[in-house]
């Protein structure tokens, strides 16, 4: 098996021609990394992960002819593309559409102004499977959507199958803990932490540590007053 790490294949969807060649270009120069495609449209960005399988899609959330919500729940929830994990880029903090693409299967996101360091470190934890989801950032987007007239809550019965360590994992999740912070909350190895993750994630029928967080809060598991 070779000691070179395989490369992180990452498309680009955005409506603005600029933005595009920005990144392409930040992409371009970047070991590890390599850009396969642009988009301009959501339709053009679901034809593209189709046709390219990329590791990581950069979505941006408004485009024409579909936006970035639906085409990352047609990403995200196709058997064609099994592989492709959603990175939104986003204007604002608090875009009233990024719980709705969290939910619909995105891994995270970051604001359009984000460092060049911190996007190539968002699209590599994204690639590794992890969400991208910073504490603060988990607690403040997912209390201010949560707390809306349609959160789309889900009957706690969905945890009927959850073991109670599981409980405690999944709820310290939601709170934006690290998996080191949770082995040294529950007084636990990090490998046990791991393996616990991944019995929720199949359980749970989630895709990464982000839809966890979504599970946990429609639940009401967690609330935003907790």
């Amino acid at each position: 098996m070779s000691d070179i790490e395989k490369p992180i294949r990452v498309s680009i969807a955005d409506d603005q021609a600029l933005l595009r060649a920005s990144f392409r270009l930040l992409l371009e120069i970047t070991p590890g990394l390599i850009p396969v495609g642009e988009a301009g449209t959501g339709a053009e960005a679901v034809e593209l992960a189709r046709r390219e399988q990329p590791d990581v899609m950069l979505m941006d959330i408004r485009m024409p002819d579909m936006d970035g919500i639906e085409a990352t729940r047609r990403i995200c929830g196709s058997p064609e593309t099994p592989s492709t994990r959603v990175l939104i880029l986003t204007t604002f903090d608090y875009d009233e559409y990024v719980f709705a693409a969290l939910r619909a299967g995105a891994s995270g996101f970051l604001l359009k102004d984000v460092a060049p360091a911190d996007l190539i470190t968002g699209i590599e934890v994204v690639a590794a499977g992890d969400a991208l989801l910073a504490p603060r950032i988990t607690r403040q987007l997912v209390a201010h959507f949560t707390t809306l007239p349609e959160p789309g809550a889900r009957p706690a019965k969905a945890l009927e199958n959850v073991t109670e360590r599981e409980i405690e994992v999944l709820t310290l999740v939601a709170s934006g803990l690290s998996n080191t912070e949770i082995a040294s909350h529950l007084l636990v190895s990090l490998p046990t932490v791991k393996t616990h993750i991944g019995r929720l994630l199949a359980k749970l029928n989630a895709r990464d540590r982000a839809q966890l967080v979504i599970v946990a809060y429609e639940t009401r598991l967690v609330t935003p007053a907790s």
